[in-house]
């Protein structure tokens, strides 16, 4: 799983090695990654998503290490700068930056894996979104131009790329794991909705047990969504197009 260093990817990378999964940790901190890949009984794969050979390398040794890929946890992403510039001030730079690690890194590691699920025509993908995406925007509470949008492009590129898997076995989702205390939450007030940071790992463990390949395409969230009682339900959530982000009139 990649961003495997803290925060929401080091709980996951605890709750799948729980679930007896063989877990491999990426991220650039490899001092991070180390703690929890010998956490785990896992490997520490120091990458950057957003460099395709450096994706090319930590897949390639994950391979060689521990066996083919069945599951992918794209969890690496950034908010940009701490400052909440306006557009003018900002750098296009740092802006663009957000999207070259939430969007495509996740495109690269997909990529990069997909060769081998194709050829076993099996495999799970799970796109760690947010509800910065999705939720309503408010006047002076703007905390940056570029995280949202790229989150949002993380859903759209999921849900495509399940359809484009749809017949070869491959299940893809994407996630909201709810406001979960961490190092980039940790400029919201102590009384936000903050989300039992409990949850977002259990939800991974389900997608990543098969449990839930029916819904592959849908957007699923840790907290507000309940993973057995959708799996129940996935006929009508598929016919009736729920579980997805769409514009209503």
């Amino acid at each position: 799983m990649t961003g495997g260093g803290r925060g929401i990817g080091e709980s996951v990378a605890i709750e799948l090695a729980a679930a007896g999964m063989k877990v491999a940790v990426a991220a650039r901190s490899r001092e991070q990654i180390e703690g929890v890949a010998n956490e785990v009984g896992g490997v520490a794969v120091e990458a950057d998503v957003a460099d395709e050979d450096s994706v090319a390398r930590m897949v390639a040794r994950v391979e060689r290490e521990l066996g083919p890929i069945d599951v992918l946890v794209n969890n690496a992403g950034i908010t940009g700068s701490s400052e909440a510039l306006p557009i003018w001030e900002e750098d296009p730079a740092d802006w663009w930056r957000v999207f070259e690690v939430n969007v495509l890194g996740a495109y690269l590691c997909c990529r990069a894996v997909l060769p081998g699920m194709v050829g076993r025509g099996r495999g799970r993908i799970i796109n760690v979104g947010s509800g910065a995406a999705y939720l309503p925007a408010s006047p002076g509470m703007v905390l940056g131009l570029a995280y949202g949008p790229s989150k949002a492009a993380l859903y759209r590129f999921g849900e495509l790329l399940a359809a484009q898997l749809s017949d070869r076995g491959i299940a893809v989702f994407t996630i909201s794991p709810g406001l979960v205390r961490t190092a980039m939450t940790a400029r919201f007030p102590d009384g936000a909705p903050w989300t039992p940071p409990e949850l977002a790992p259990r939800l991974v463990r389900a997608l990543a047990s098969g449990r839930a390949d029916h819904l592959a395409g849908r957007y699923l969230h840790a907290e507000h969504d309940d993973i057995d009682d959708l799996i129940r339900r996935a006929d009508e959530i598929r016919e009736r197009d729920l579980n997805a982000i769409r514009l209503q009139r």
